[in-house]
């Protein structure tokens, strides 16, 4: 798994709206959105947006302080930052 800070990616934008993750797999949006929800994040799963791909077309859409890619399942595909519809890549898993 490759995320920002000294790995090729850029660190988070200051002014974000938000993080969109996209997967591998339904179940694993499903759980990463539960996980979210949990920590208390704001967040919903929801079709993939045009300009993201993703293998199963599901992401889960959400608004937190950070990132919280600890609490990514182990089938996220990316990660994004979201600035309205600007998208900043934050993570991806090989």
């Amino acid at each position: 798994m490759r995320g920002g800070g000294g790995t090729g990616f850029p660190p988070v934008p200051e002014q974000v709206s938000g993080y969109i993750a996209t997967f591998h797999t339904h179940l694993s949006a499903l759980l990463t959105c539960q996980s979210l929800t949990a920590c208390g994040a704001a967040a919903r799963m929801m079709p993939v947006p045009r300009k993201l791909s993703a293998s199963c077309g599901t992401c889960v859409s959400y608004q937190a302080d950070s990132p919280l890619l600890e609490q990514m399942d182990t089938d996220v595909e990316r990660v994004f930052a979201v600035d309205g519809d600007s998208y900043t890549l934050l993570m991806e898993n090989e």
